[in-house]
């Protein structure tokens, strides 16, 4: 994927920042660089976006130990990792590209380290290789430290990695979810073009910045950024999007598929500190993973970079 397509260029133009657009666009490339390399071999998880069988677009995480995600050349990422059967990508991404003429699975990924505020964001074609996944990579991206808490993780000991990993299906956020969300103060969202080339992308900001509007409605701010608008811009081209919550002190999951809008009147976004638009998304399926990571994570250190919530 070279250059930006008509859905990011046009949410540039809609902000009025395409000059700044075009001067980001420099960050873009489709090969990781040798610095990343070794950042990405230290990392214990990362997170990925597609989309299902149904077309529903989920975004999930993967873990290993460190080295389980190695840059064979520069075009590639294997990932030394498939998802457990419950997960929701479990399926697309154990039988990708292994069928008689299957195409490889578009995905996007963030390879994000708390401890030091990095990130580093990948978007590539994947395929089932042994017991892991090898992307041949389209875009390598490396964004900034804004709105990531800071956090550090270590292993489950024995109690908790004992604890059962299960499953629980929906269709709406249950009164503890939406604790959940109203606490969070980072989530991660995939979204694919209306050519299923998907990115996924990472959100922060302090506890409050999501809204819970109802049991399938929720609202976050969006807050200044690089300008290119790879989510925004999706969206423009294809509302579905898919949100991944991690339960940091737990190692839950909390995965949810619908449909995005991003909100531009100018009335609305007043009431909200820092942001430049809102997004809201509509809940279509709900899939909460117990003991689904064996990381367990410290109380965060919140970025400077985070506005005041609404309210």
């Amino acid at each position: 994927m070279g250059g930006y397509h008509h859905g990011e260029i046009a949410v540039q133009e809609r902000a009025g920042l395409a000059s700044e657009a075009g001067h980001s666009q420099g960050a873009i490339g489709s090969a990781i660089p040798e610095v990343a390399v070794a950042f990405l071999a230290e990392q214990p998880h990362v997170v990925v976006g597609g989309t299902d069988e149904q077309g529903r677009i989920w975004a999930t995480q993967l873990t290993g130990e460190p080295g389980f995600l190695a840059v064979p050349e520069p075009h590639t990422l294997t990932i030394g990792a498939l998802p457990p059967p419950d997960d929701p990508l479990a399926a697309v991404l154990a039988g990708a590209g292994t069928g008689p003429g299957q195409e490889p699975v578009r995905i996007g990924m963030i390879g994000i380290e708390p401890a030091t505020r990095r990130r580093m964001r990948m978007n590539g074609r994947a395929v089932r290789d042994g017991d892991g996944l090898r992307v041949q990579l389209d875009q390598v991206i490396a964004n900034c430290p804004k709105y990531i808490q800071k956090r550090a993780h270590r292993p489950a000991v024995d109690g908790e990695a004992q604890a059962s990993r299960r499953a629980v299906d929906g269709t709406e956020l249950s009164p503890e979810q939406q604790r959940t969300l109203r606490a969070a103060d980072t989530f991660f969202v995939a979204t694919a073009s209306d050519r299923g080339e998907a990115d996924a992308s990472h959100r922060g900001g302090n506890p409050g910045f999501v809204q819970v509007l109802s049991p399938r409605l929720l609202r976050w701010p969006d807050y200044v950024g690089n300008a290119m608008f790879l989510t925004l811009g999706n969206l423009e081209l294809n509302p579905a999007a898919g949100l991944f919550v991690p339960g940091w002190e737990a190692g839950t999951s909390l995965h949810l598929t619908g449909a995005a809008r991003t909100v531009w009147d100018e009335g609305e976004v007043a009431g909200h500190p820092g942001a430049q638009r809102l997004v809201e998304f509509e809940i279509a399926a709900v899939r909460e993973v117990a003991a689904a990571s064996p990381l367990r994570w410290s109380a965060p250190a919140y970025s400077r970079f985070n506005p005041p919530t609404a309210g």
